[in-house]
Order: structure tokens, then sequence, then C-alpha cells
């Protein structure tokens, strides 16, 4: 199948005053190198290349590179890693540390290690006096002097990647019992390993074409510092023909490293994402296919490890303010809307944050001094943040080998634990191979794997479609209501906080509003955003004697009205919300003019959104067929009424 062709976008053309230039630079950076290329006498490059001091300065050039490179790796990982993860006094001067080798002209470089390391330098009598080392005119002098120039190409390549990697990746595994080290290994290098090969391929070449340094510091003494630049400096004496045939090696070399590097280092367009980044986008389940089955709870074996009762205790002072108590087996919605602290409650109990602050106790033990892989708490993120890297059963045995598993019996618990979601079947894909409603369940999987004794979950099905998360809603009760610890599942999803929850915890601020078993926040919320949530209209206002004063403006009539003066918040159903073309007659306290702005189909009936001037803005419910009787549409004149008797007035 032939690729059509691709078209040149409408003013796409560069303008000729950027062309010129931009050729004049690529033939002035070409030039050079069809100098060498045009002058290389081609007959004579064997035994050019074959001479015995080439190889011997080729053999040296790659021990000096290969034990440079060692030490770069050594040196700048952890490096790399401060500099992008650790916030500290006097950062960009060690960052600037870092780049100085980079524009420093390497003779003066040179200069600095012999002020250094040499005989009279800073640390050189006292390495020779203790140690018996001396670095200038030794091998282990060039190897100083290529580490020193070449180095910060790893640290800047391998720190840009670790910037680039989210930390939730490296949160997550904390949260499953992976120590940081642990964490550094197993999940932040795998996962920036791009970035580190790039760094590491530029430092080889870096430090393998190291010239002014090396010659300022260590020497020119044949097969002790006599590196291949060096034999070229001193070919071009007396054998020029030579020199060239050894600098088109050295260039042969460079291109090799660049091009195999495909523009990683140079930011060329391309794939080149962070592969957590691509991971991500997880796409949902194809239209039309049949959904992964999802075992019965009841039908599942047993849990073969008892679980074990760990209530919760937790003071949380900062941004989020509470007192949190549950008995084991407690699931607790989180609701509130943005920014009322919901994550940043998670995120204190895991000890990720320096927003707040939690007191935390888990059982009779107290967990907040100890670091997050140490608590027992595990956090399933809203993208559930599986490890790319992984397959689903390596990601599901992730925290189970962290806390010591063997390897065999953690595969054996974990595929168990898929198979109980319904992902068994995918247990050896990838993340990036599976749908979003998969990756979902198997991060689920995962977290109830790893032993917790706190489950944290942030809108864990989010991600979900309908069909699916009802199904997985259902799986995920079943498993709860056998967990011996509390959960906390923060959701906006009315449904979810209703059939999960035994509680619901009503934030706004970080402050609680409202902390009660689901029918009662669904019969008397006292949140208006939580009222919206479950698709009710909610008018704050202020207390009167036979109802309230909404805040924008207008008078609504309750029959149950609370004492005059208090700040209070009026609750309506859309269902409750009648609309006529003429003003109704009758029993209805509450009735108002208004005009249609807006209409929604929601099921089998149409929502209608209803301005007026003497309310608050109003949402009706109303059949398709009471929509077209009256001949409503956007810009309708009505009127609506409410009965006293559905108009619910809370305090605030």
């Amino acid at each position: 199948m032939r690729r059509p062709a691709l078209r040149r976008t409408p003013g796409a053309r560069a303008p000729l005053l950027l062309t010129v230039p931009a050729l004049l630079a690529v033939v002035f950076l070409m030039l050079p190198l069809v100098g060498i290329l045009a002058r290389t006498s081609w007959g004579e490059l064997g035994d050019h290349l074959t001479a015995d001091a080439t190889t011997e300065a080729l053999r040296l050039s790659l021990l000096v590179s290969l034990w440079a490179l060692g030490l770069s790796l050594l040196l700048g990982v952890p490096l790399a890693w401060l500099l992008a993860r650790v916030p500290f006094p006097g950062k960009a001067f060690v960052r600037s540390l870092v780049l100085l080798p980079m524009v420093l002209p390497p003779t003066v470089g040179g200069v600095a290690l012999l002020l250094a390391f040499g005989r009279r330098g800073l640390l050189g009598p006292w390495l020779e006096d203790i140690f018996g080392i001396t670095l200038p005119f030794h091998t282990s002098g060039a190897v100083v002097a290529a580490t020193f120039v070449a180095m910060p190409f790893l640290v800047i390549s391998l720190e840009g990647a670790l910037g680039g990697l989210r930390p939730r990746y490296e949160e997550t595994a904390a949260s499953l019992g992976a120590s940081p080290v642990r964490v550094f290994l197993t999940v932040t290098l795998p996962m920036v390993a791009p970035g580190l090969i790039a760094g590491a391929a530029l430092t080889w070449a870096r430090a393998l074409g190291e010239f002014g340094a090396t010659i300022t510091f260590a020497g020119n003494l044949p097969g002790t510092t006599q590196t291949l630049p060096l034999q070229v400096y001193l070919l071009l004496q007396d054998s020029p023909e030579a020199a060239t045939s050894v600098s088109l090696l050295l260039l042969a070399i460079a291109m090799i490293v660049l091009i195999a590097l495909r523009g990683r280092w140079t930011g060329t367009p391309g794939d080149h994402r962070d592969p957590a980044h691509r991971a991500a986008g997880l796409p949902e389940e194809p239209a039309g296919t049949a959904p992964d089955p999802l075992p019965e709870p009841s039908a599942l074996p047993p849990d073969p490890r008892p679980s074990e009762p760990w209530p919760l205790h937790a003071d949380v002072t900062g941004f989020t303010r509470l007192a949190l108590d549950a008995g084991p087996g407690t699931t607790i919605a989180v609701v509130g809307p943005n920014g009322a602290g919901k994550t940043t409650l998670l995120r204190a109990l895991l000890g990720l944050t320096p927003r707040a602050h939690a007191v935390l106790r888990l059982g009779d033990r107290d967990v907040t001094a100890l670091p997050p892989h140490r608590r027992g708490v595990a956090w399933v993120p809203q993208d559930g943040a599986l490890f790319p890297h992984l397959s689903a059963l390596a990601n599901t045995a992730y925290g189970l080998r962290a806390h010591g598993v063997p390897r065999a019996e953690a595969r054996r618990e974990a595929q168990d634990w898929l198979d109980r979601l319904g992902v068994g079947h995918l247990a050896h894909r990838r993340p990036d191979r599976l749908s979003g409603g998969q990756a979902q369940r198997v991060a689920l999987a995962r977290a109830l794997a790893a032993r917790p004794r706190l489950l944290l979950l942030d809108e864990p099905l989010a991600a979900l479609d309908q069909t699916t998360r009802a199904r997985v809603r259902h799986t995920l009760r079943g498993h709860l209501a056998r967990f011996g610890g509390v959960c906390l599942i923060v959701t906006h999803d009315p449904v979810e906080a209703v059939s999960l929850a035994d509680r619901v915890l009503v934030l706004e601020d970080g402050r609680v509003l409202q902390d009660e078993p689901p029918a009662e926040v669904t019969r008397h919320p006292r949140s208006p955003w939580v009222a919206r949530m479950l698709g009710r209209n909610a008018w704050p206002g202020t207390t009167t004697a036979d109802g309230l004063a909404p805040e924008g403006g207008g008078r609504l009539v309750a029959a149950e009205p609370l004492p005059a003066g208090a700040p209070a918040l009026a609750v309506i159903g859309p269902e409750a919300v009648s609309v006529h073309r003429e003003r109704p007659t009758g029993s209805p306290r509450n009735v108002w003019p208004g005009t249609v702005r807006e209409i929604t189909a929601v099921g089998s009936r149409l929502r209608l959104l209803i301005t007026s001037a003497e309310a608050p803005d109003l949402v009706a419910e109303v059949t398709p067929e009471s929509a077209a009787e009256l001949g409503l549409a956007d810009g309708s004149a009505v009127w609506t009424s409410v009965k006293a008797t559905e108009a619910t007035v809370v305090p605030l």
C-alpha cells in the first residue's frame, strides 16, 4: 500500500532571509569534515591505522575513556538525581559547577586540575604521602582529566530525563513498600534509561576525544598518557597524512555515536518521550469488543492470608485540618470541589507533602515518624501509575517483592489477584498494551496484593467507561468488604460514594463540612458542591422565619424552616421543580418567572437550566413528552414552581 505523498502546508516555506544564513551555517560546519575526507590518503589508510603507535594510542584511548565513563556513572548518576529531585541551598551554584567544564577552555581545566591534584597542588602532596598516588604524567591522570571534562554530559542529560519523569511513579513504588534505593534501581533508572544511555554515550565520546586538559595535566607520554587526540597533534608535525587518517577514525566514531542516539540528546523531532508519558494515554476497550470477564467476589477462592484488623486514627494539620477515626473494614469516600484538600489529605497520610502533616496510627502502631515505604499505606493514583517497563504480573508482584516475598510466591499471589480483578489473562502484557479499564484493574490488584494496612484510592474508576465502571465497582465492593484495614476513596462520582463507602467525608478549603453515612449526606447535603454533585439545586443563603433568603436574591418558603439569621443551604431536587408556560395557580408556595437557557438529555429525561431575575438559577427535570407538549426550547419564557414541602433547608 502506497503511503500518500506529504503535501507542503501553505505558508510553511522558510523566508529567504533565514534560509540563506542557515545554508551558510551548514556549509561552514560541513567544509572541515569534507576537508578531512578529501585529504585522506585512502590507499595508505590501513597502514596508518595499524601502525604500532596508533594501535597503542587507540588502546590507551579506549582504556581512559571507559574508566572515565565508569567514574562518571559512579559519581554523576547520584549527582543528577540530587539536582533533579532534591531542593537544597546552593543548588544553582552546584549546577553551574557541573556546567563549568563544558564552557571552560580545556587547557584552563588542565591547569586547574594541576593546581588541585599536582605534586604542589591542594591535594596532590596528601594523595602522594598517604596513598602513594601520583596523578600527573600517569594514566590515572589522563582518566581524571577525561572525567572532569566529560562527566557534565552525563549529568545534564540524566537530569533532564529525571526532570521529565513524573514523581508519582516513584511515590507509588514507595507506597507499595519499596525503599528509596529499591525505587531508584527498579523504577527510576529503568524509566530514564534512554536519557542515561544517551548521556553515557556522549560522555564516552567526549572522553575519547579529550585533548587540552589531558596534555596540560597528564602530559603526552607514549604508552602512558598519549591518547589518539594527542597522537594526532604529534603526527601533524611529522606525518600530516597519518594525522588525517587518525582524525578520520575519531570523526567516524563521533558520527556513529550521534547517529545511534537519533536525536535523543539534541531534541530532534521523534517519539523520544519518557515511556511513562506514552503509557499515561491508555486506550479504552475497542468499541464492539466483549468486555473482560469480572468474576463475582463470592465465586473467587478465599484470600489465603487472613486480613488483620487495622483501625485508623489520624490528626491532620496544615492546609487540610481534620481528625479521622475509623474502624477496621471501613470505607470512606472523600468528596469536595477542586482545591478542597482531598489529594493533600491522601499525600499527608502517605507522608509525601509538606502542605499537611498527619499524626497517623494504624492499629496500635504509630507510623507518623516512619518513611512512606514503611507505613503500610498503599496508594492508587488516578491514572494507576503502572510502571511501563514491567508486565502486569511484575507490576502486581512489585509490592510483595519489596516486602521480601520470594519471587515465585510473589508471582503466584500476584496472578491470583489479577484473576480476582478479571485481568489474569493479561498478566504478561505491559501497560502500553492494556486499555484504560484493564490498566486500572491491574493498579487495584497491585495495591491490594501489597498487603496494606491503609488503602488510598484517588478516583480509581475515573478512567473507565460506564459499563466497565459498574462492573469494577461491584467487584471492588466485594474485595473491600473483606479488607481488614481502612480504605479512603477520593471520588467525584455520587454512585461510587453511595455504593462503595460506609461514610462520606466532605471537604472544603481543607476543612470537614460533613462526615456521615451516604444516605444522610444524600438526604441532607451541607455543601453546595455535594448537592450539585448529587444532581440537586443548591442555594446558599440566610435563614428567614419561613425559609431562606438566597444569596442571589429572591425568597424561598420551606415547610420546616430553621431559626432565622443563620447561614444555611436550600436543597431542591430537579424532579421537584414544575415547569409551566403560564403562571400556575393552586398550592405551590414558591413561584418564579424565568427563561430556558439550556436543554440537555440525562438518560430518558431532559434537564432544563432556567434563569430568573427573581431567584437563583434553577435546574428542572421533565420528560421529553412534557417538553414537547409545552413547546420548550432555548429562550422559552416559562414559570417554575416548587412546593414548600419539597425544599429542604440545612444549616451550614
